[in-house]
């Protein structure tokens, strides 16, 4: 292998795929990144098993390409030697099997390599059943969903995110048990058969990190025990969770006997402040009352104090109500909702809470209360 290339080119992939490094080290090539120079361009593979990344760099962006080949190099390694050479012409060659010389103007770094033959072979090819999403779309279903999934593995299932296809419409729910996230949104294919995966939360997060805000589109190809994301120059494949995930449709209540319309920004800052007299940051229980038109949201903490604040709000009937829920359940909920005013559908001190945008029906959320008794 014997190649000229710009720093700012071969960092800004690196960068990419460096993701897919494994950290625990059990395999030593799976610490490395694969570097595969063709007649066609270089390609850059990481992986750890469970996430592989590949991006690819054309010729026409590769300044020479003497000699094709493969060859592994420690990632950890790579990565800060292209980000600190002093210059943007950087040449690697492969002086044996297991030798590697980058040079950039006064400085050369002789590096070992690792045989590309240990390297996981992974098929990165197109599946038949295939989703295209807006990017731009697919981030924003992601941040308004991704904060419920659960950070417990006694539950594999609930650390991932659930994928549903049914004929046109797409739904993508994450729930921790106490709380879940949901939203739909129309797609532009009628697919035949109904498509049901489960994609752990923390690939999507790294799939997130990579993408570019721009509306190029995202395709998803969905295979039996995995999935390939392919946008721009990269490919991301992620192993999908087993199992059947839990059907929520029946925990989100269709009847309710109270809908408070209030302001979002002002009921966050209300619950933050309400939040701040508690040394339990994780469950922090706050209590909500109504009262004609008045949201009291209070506090109590033996040891700290009390705090109580008011917010007005507008109901659509008479009923008042008292519940308790997790301030910081209730703050990620209105965080992801990204709207002005907030709907809160309930039904009783012990039925699950319904966040809404009032404009976009699309969106739930559901906070379980909180028994105080």
């Amino acid at each position: 292998m014997n190649l000229k290339i710009k720093k700012s080119i071969l960092l800004e992939n690196l960068l990419k795929v460096e993701k897919a490094i494994s950290t625990k080290n059990i395999i030593p090539v799976l610490s490395g990144i694969k570097f595969d120079l063709t007649n066609d361009g270089l390609y850059l593979t990481a992986s750890d098993n469970d996430i592989t990344i590949q991006a690819f760099i054309d010729k026409s962006k590769i300044d020479n390409i003497e000699k094709c080949g493969s060859v592994v190099l420690q990632g950890r390694y790579i990565v800060e030697i292209v980000r600190k050479l002093p210059s943007d012409d950087i040449s690697i060659v492969m002086i044996d099997e297991y030798k590697v010389c980058i040079t950039c103007e006064s400085s050369t770094f002789n590096l070992n390599a690792i045989d590309p033959n240990d390297f996981p072979k992974t098929s990165m090819s197109d599946s038949k059943v295939k989703l295209e999403l807006d990017k731009e779309v697919f981030k924003s279903i992601i941040n308004q969903t991704s904060f419920a999934t659960s950070q417990q593995e006694t539950r594999p299932l609930l650390t991932g995110i659930n994928f549903k296809v049914e004929e046109d419409v797409l739904e993508v729910i994450a729930t921790d048990s106490y709380r879940l996230a949901k939203q739909s949104i129309k797609l532009n294919q009628v697919y035949k058969d109904s498509i049901n995966i489960v994609i752990p939360c923390k690939n999507i997060l790294e799939l997130m990190k990579i993408l570019k805000d721009d509306n190029e589109i995202l395709q998803i190809h969905i295979f039996q025990n995995r999935v390939l994301f392919k946008f721009d120059n990269v490919l991301l494949q992620s192993r999908l969770l087993s199992g059947t995930y839990p059907d929520t449709s029946k925990l989100i209540p269709t009847d309710y006997t109270l809908k408070i319309n209030a302001p979002l920004m002002q009921l966050y800052d209300v619950v933050d402040r309400a939040s701040l007299l508690s040394n339990d940051k994780e469950k922090n229980v706050i209590k909500l009352q109504t009262k004609k038109d008045i949201m009291t949201i209070s506090s109590n903490s033996p040891e700290i104090g009390r705090v109580e604040e008011n917010l007005n709000i507008v109901k659509e009937v008479d009923n008042d109500i008292t519940i308790s829920f997790s301030s910081k359940y209730m703050m990620e909920a209105l965080r992801a909702l990204k709207c002005e005013k907030v709907v809160i559908l309930l039904s009783s001190e012990v039925k699950p809470i319904i966040l809404k945008n009032p404009e976009n029906d699309n969106i739930v959320q559901l906070i379980l209360p909180i028994r105080t008794y």
